[in-house]
């Protein structure tokens, strides 16, 4: 019963976003770019509901490359316009876009030099009329069935600030990296900030181009990689994988076969001082699941390798 009902919201909150992203136009492209060209930071204000999602958005773009933070409208005009300056760009998130609270702050934030955005789901309002930029968020209908707790209204702000964020994160080309570096004490930060000597093994399976197809599968089994390096005597010339040797039982009758013939001639390989985030990134591009590690990117000489498994499992 009440499963059907959750699903019934699900839909009237999706038509509502649905129609709000067909009426994005060439506004939002205005925001974007006057957010991009920041000098300063970018200030969410807001009050109750709407305060809570704009908190939300600030620290989403501190998180992802973009300086903000978040000010209680209420408490703005108590002191902490302070917090705000003449190269600051100020979203005011105001779904009726008249909140008392919200428009009391407009007239000091334009005497600050602080550009304004409003972020309103009515075009028409008080607030629209006396900001620099607008975005509409706008919904015909909340999902509460008696119109009253904000619900797809406020889905519909956290949205269009996870546009933006999303937007100005390409612009920036924000990397993987750059996001560990603000998240150091979590463990998608641990993991991406870590170095490939960190979690590589340094038992490298290792056969010779005229091993016979047995002893390839022993060595790919014995070392749990899923793979083994091929090597003409101290030079490495390629690699077998699981998927090579299943190619290999379907496509030869003869058990005789030898890593010459169903090797790659060619491997995919990192350096040992890669970060972890750079090394799923190759794995990510070419659809594999472990990289040769050579000592830097002029050498040659595998001294280890890195699996998927290996990062997944990596705590530091």
């Amino acid at each position: 019963m009440y499963a059907n009902r959750a699903k019934e919201i699900f839909d009237e909150e999706i038509r509502e976003l649905e129609k709000l992203k067909n009426s994005i136009d060439d506004s939002f492209d205005e925001v974007i770019d006057a957010l991009y060209h920041c000098q300063g930071k970018v200030v969410m204000m807001g009050i109750g509901k709407t305060g809570i999602i704009a908190h939300k958005m600030a620290a989403s773009f501190a998180s992802t490359g973009t300086p903000s933070i978040f000010v209680n409208a209420a408490e703005a005009v108590h002191g902490d316009l302070g917090m705000i300056n003449a190269n600051d760009i100020a979203i005011l998130v105001s779904n009726s876009g008249s909140t008392n609270e919200i428009l009391n702050i407009i007239d000091p934030l334009h005497r600050l030099g602080c550009k304004i955005v409003a972020m309103t789901g009515n075009m028409d309002s008080p607030l629209v009329k006396r900001a620099d930029y607008a975005l509409s968020i706008h919904v015909d209908e909340e999902a509460c069935p008696l119109g009253i707790a904000p619900t797809t209204s406020t889905t519909a702000t956290l949205l269009m600030g996870d546009a933006l964020m999303v937007c100005l994160m390409e612009m920036r080309r924000f990397k993987a990296e750059d996001f560990a570096l603000y998240h150091p004490g979590g463990a998608l930060g641990r993991k991406l900030l870590g170095r490939v000597k960190n979690v590589m093994t340094t038992e490298v399976p290792r056969v010779q181009t005229n091993t016979i197809f047995r002893d390839i599968v022993r060595e790919i089994t014995d070392k749990h990689l899923g793979m083994t390096m091929v090597y003409d005597k101290k030079c490495c010339v390629g690699v077998i994988t699981d998927g090579d040797v299943r190619r290999a039982i379907l496509k030869y009758n003869d058990v005789q076969i030898t890593a010459t013939d169903i090797m790659t001639p060619s491997y995919k390989h990192t350096t040992k001082d890669a970060l972890l985030s750079d090394a799923l990134a190759i794995m990510d591009k070419h659809n594999i699941t472990t990289l040769a590690v050579t000592e830097t990117a002029e050498t040659t000489d595998i001294i280890g390798i890195i699996s998927i498994h290996h990062i997944i499992d990596f705590q530091s």
